[in-house]
């Protein structure tokens, strides 16, 4: 059996359209990726494959988070 990774965006300011981070995210790094809402965490983007490294560059250089504000779990 083939393990499958998720990566996962939570926590980002409400003035962020998680569609539009979402919509840039899949043409930037050509995965499939939706946004869930949690009960306990709001919406939550989520990506197909191991992309921890790739979003925290992306959010990063977009301006959207500043570096030490990214906690990166796992592995």
């Amino acid at each position: 059996m083939k393990f499958l990774s998720l990566t996962t965006v939570q926590g980002l300011k409400k003035e962020f359209s998680y569609n539009k981070i979402l919509k840039d995210l899949k043409n930037e790094f050509c995965c499939n990726s939706t946004v869930v809402q949690n009960s306990e965490l709001g919406q939550v983007i989520q990506l197909q494959g191991d992309q921890r490294k790739n979003v925290s560059t992306f959010l990063v250089q977009a301006g959207i988070v500043k570096k030490d504000h990214i906690k990166i779990h796992g592995f």
